[in-house]
C-alpha cells in the first residue's frame, strides 16, 4: 500500500513539473527543475522585460494620446468661423491660408 502511494505520490508531482509550467525547486532533486542561479536570471529578466514592456506601453499611450487630441483639433479646426482656416493632415495643425501660421480656433 505505502508503494502504490509513493509511486502516485511520484506520478503526481512529475505530472504538475511540466516544460509550460513554472516549476521551481530550490533543493536540486527535482529533475528538469531549475536551480537557484537560473530562477534568479529568470526573475532578473522577467523585471527587466517588465521594464521594457512598460516604457513601450507609455509611448504607446502618449502616441495614442496625441492622434486623439489631433482627431479633436481638427473638428474644432473644421468647424471654425474663421475661413482662412485648414486642417494640415502631414503635421496635424490648424494653420492660417494666407500666412501658414498655426492657429488655434
Amino acid at each position: 500500500m505505502l508503494v502504490l502511494m509513493g509511486t502516485w505520490q511520484t506520478t503526481a508531482l512529475a505530472a504538475s513539473c511540466t516544460q509550460s509550467s513554472t516549476c521551481i525547486t530550490i533543493d536540486g532533486k527535482g529533475s528538469g527543475a531549475m536551480s537557484a542561479e537560473e530562477a534568479r536570471q529568470s526573475k532578473e529578466q522577467w523585471n527587466e522585460t517588465q521594464t521594457l514592456r512598460h516604457k513601450v506601453n507609455t509611448r504607446a499611450e502618449k502616441e495614442f494620446d496625441k492622434a486623439d487630441r489631433a482627431v479633436d483639433d481638427e473638428d474644432r479646426c473644421n468647424g471654425s468661423t474663421n475661413v482662412n482656416t485648414y486642417w494640415e493632415p502631414e503635421t496635424r495643425k490648424c494653420l492660417d491660408r494666407q500666412t501658414g501660421h498655426r492657429i488655434n480656433p
